[in-house]
């Protein structure tokens, strides 16, 4: 969940929220003469003992932008488990990622996210994924903006996202390939729950990781959207099963009530029961 880093109400409340990660926002969030006052509070925050299990992320300003440079001291500063790059557009912008870390001090455990919402990015996407998990920080996400992407390109994310969903699916594809974690981007309307659960269902779908949100009262539909049914889960349970028999320990295909079940199914079926025990075990850590 994005979270501006000017407002210190919310920042105060993050240990509460049911959300995997947090993401410190420095940048569309935060108007040009309330940077430094920012930062200030990210300082704070990270000072303060850790409260809650989730990750926490910064989002600073773009590589070619003059807060750059300030934010990325923060970065080093504070230590997050991430930083989030918007703009990512160009495989050069890897250095300039590294080069900043490194006047500012090398934190060898920090992970990088990116945000893919430039005509560059989805243009040059694969050559791009593949130099970050080549750089240091190594990438490690990829977070689609759609409102970028719109305001970039002039297409609709009306109607289903039908107009966007060419580039949606090329970004998830990308990330696959590369297998880097890829999250869809936010719903704008906090106040159409219908809207968003619809949207949720879309991302889980398309085989996104997760969705960014904007508002704490999409965080429970969220967890609703991306967490395995209960039918699901029992299928996977049964499919587990069949194939740990003795009769089966060699087979590659087995016959489960009718329907044929190879070993690429087990593989999916122990994915998603490992999926299940990270989330339960985490719920038992917020309990």
């Amino acid at each position: 969940m994005y979270v501006p880093a000017i407002n210190l109400r919310a920042l105060s409340k993050l240990g509460s929220f049911d959300c995997d990660t947090v993401i410190l926002d420095l940048e569309d969030a935060v108007a040009p003469d309330m940077k430094e006052t920012a930062r200030r509070n990210i300082e704070a925050f990270f000072a303060t003992p850790r409260d809650g299990l989730q990750e926490r992320v910064i989002r600073v300003n773009a590589v070619d932008t003059p807060d750059f440079e300030q934010d990325m001291a923060t970065v080093a500063a504070c230590r997050p488990d991430a930083v989030l790059v918007p703009k990512l557009s160009r495989v050069g912008d890897f250095a300039a990622i590294a080069a900043a870390l490194q006047r500012h001090g090398p934190h060898p455990a920090l992970r990088l996210w990116a945000m893919v919402e430039t005509p560059a990015a989805l243009l040059s996407l694969d050559e791009i994924v593949g130099a970050g998990l080549a750089s240091q920080p190594r990438l490690e996400c990829l977070v689609v903006g759609t409102n970028d992407i719109a305001k970039e390109t002039g297409v609709s994310t009306e109607d289903g996202r039908i107009f966007l969903l060419p580039w949606l699916m090329h970004v998830v594809l990308c990330a696959k390939r590369h297998g880097v974690c890829v999250l869809d981007g936010v719903w704008n309307d906090f106040a159409d729950q219908a809207g968003f659960a619809t949207e949720a269902a879309q991302s889980v779908k398309m085989a996104f990781d997760g969705k960014t949100l904007i508002h704490p009262a999409q965080i429970d539909p969220a967890n609703r959207a991306f967490s395995p049914s209960v039918e699901a889960v029992a299928q996977a349970r049964q499919v587990v099963a069949i194939f740990a028999r003795p009769e089966n320990a060699g087979a590659g295909v087995v016959n489960l009530d009718g329907r044929m079940v190879e070993r690429l199914h087990l593989a999916q079926a122990r994915a998603l029961l490992a999926l299940c025990d990270a989330i339960e075990t985490r719920r038992a850590g917020r309990r």
